[in-house]
């Protein structure tokens, strides 16, 4: 049994994974927002910032695949410690390959760093955050999503302060490292030891195969598969988002230089509102309907930021495309942890289809941008966003006998 919190352990416990969850958020809009600046340095062209991309998501996906297992040795708390120090320095390193050494290569060691250890930490983020949710009894993983969001708010706007001011990318990453490891450090110290997480104290620890197992048996349940469908097409435009929007409003439209940030933020703004206040909404109405509105949401976006002819346009579309894909990933995460027994194990699961699609197919955009355009290629994610809707049934709660029956 994980031990018992006092009131004042429960609340630093909760804004220690707001605050990993933020510094994620802004380490991944602290990349996006600069890619014209990095893509202009290394004059490379949209296939060449796509293999970077691919290289950045082949270590997610193998930090996410090994999560599991690297929660099962090194327990959530101390894993994510690990890959938060990881991903501060894979940052920094974008920052010293683009500006200081002018080297592609630095530059795709930093993304895989970067990328192995965002890839673990947001599995276990995601764990903890929905047994916050299972001690609260109320619909909350959105709001810790949100943090994520507004981390990326933050990082798109210091993102484009920092091109306005001509601020290189190599300082720029560097001073936003250095925070991470400082809010990695802190909030090692806040998160409890939980048997759940697989991280009790080392006397009471069960063998290692044991807890891999634990960590593992959720991929033969179904119902995952589902939810993975649910998540793909909503993580597919988070991840198209963060990675294309920037080039999508500046090269794909000819709009000013920064402007791409601007788009960013505003997406990031619109995803991070509905996250926000969208918790008493769910509690209401069902994530089932929450899900099949906002998919018509960020479809609708997506186009009209496709078809815009104008800068507010645009943005506009930038808005409904952050506020359509919102819930989708919290929402699966939260459908995971229906069974508090079986919590940790699906959310990992869940969470590892989510930043596959979120992490990996940025990448294969840029790659198909360079045959058909970039625009175009994001008519993909429309497509992507309205089978996720369609599959949002998966998404309902499970009844009592239900969670019994996911087990066998």
């Amino acid at each position: 049994m994980d031990i018992a919190l006092s009131r004042s352990q429960f609340v630093r416990w909760r804004a220690a994974i707001f605050a990993i969850f933020f510094a994620s958020g802004i380490s991944i809009a602290t990349w996006a927002s600069r890619v014209p600046s990095i893509k202009e340095a290394l004059e490379l062209d949209n296939a060449q910032v796509g293999l970077i991309l691919l290289g950045m998501g082949l270590a997610s996906i193998i930090g996410i695949s090994t999560s599991p297992a690297v929660m099962a040795r090194t327990g959530a708390r101390r894993g994510m410690l690990l890959s938060m120090i990881m991903f501060a320095v894979g940052i920094a390193l974008v920052g010293l390959g683009a500006n200081v050494f002018g080297s592609v290569p630095i530059v795709l060691v930093g993304m895989v760093l970067f990328g192995f250890g965002n890839g673990c930490v947001d599995v276990m983020m995601n764990v903890e955050a929905t047994a916050i949710e299972q001690q609260m009894g109320k619909t909350i993983l959105p709001v810790f999503h949100a943090l994520f969001s507004f981390g990326t708010v933050i990082g798109a706007g210091i993102g484009a302060l920092a091109a306005s001011l001509s601020v290189n990318v190599a300082t720029h990453a560097g001073i936003i490292g250095g925070l991470i490891l400082v809010i990695a450090i802190v909030c090692f110290f806040q998160v409890p030891d939980r048997e759940a997480a697989l991280d009790p104290a080392d006397h009471e620890k069960p063998a290692f195969r044991e807890r891999l197992h634990t960590a593992l048996e959720a991929w033969r349940e179904p119902r995952t598969y589902l939810l993975g469908v649910v998540m793909l097409g909503m993580s597919f435009a988070e991840g198209g988002a963060n990675d294309w929007i920037a080039l999508g409003t500046e090269q794909g439209h000819g709009f000013a230089e920064g402007s791409g940030a601007v788009s960013l933020a505003v997406f990031s703004v619109g995803m991070t509102v509905v996250r926000l206040f969208g918790g008493p909404l769910v509690d209401r109405f069902g994530r089932v309907i929450v899900l099949r509105t906002l998919a018509v949401a960020a479809a609708s976006g997506i186009v009209l930021f496709i078809l815009a002819p104008s800068l507010p346009l645009v943005l506009i579309g930038a808005a409904l495309w952050g506020i359509g894909a919102s819930l989708g990933f919290p929402l699966g995460m939260s459908a995971a942890a229906d069974d508090p027994a079986k919590a940790a194990a699906r959310v990992s699961a869940a969470a590892t289809i989510g930043y596959i699609s979120f992490l990996g197919g940025p990448p294969v955009l840029g790659v198909i941008s360079e045959h058909i355009g970039l625009l175009n290629t994001l008519f993909i994610l429309v497509a992507l966003v309205v089978a996720s809707g369609l599959f949002s049934g998966a998404a309902r709660p499970l009844r009592e006998d239900e969670k019994v029956a996911t087990t066998k």
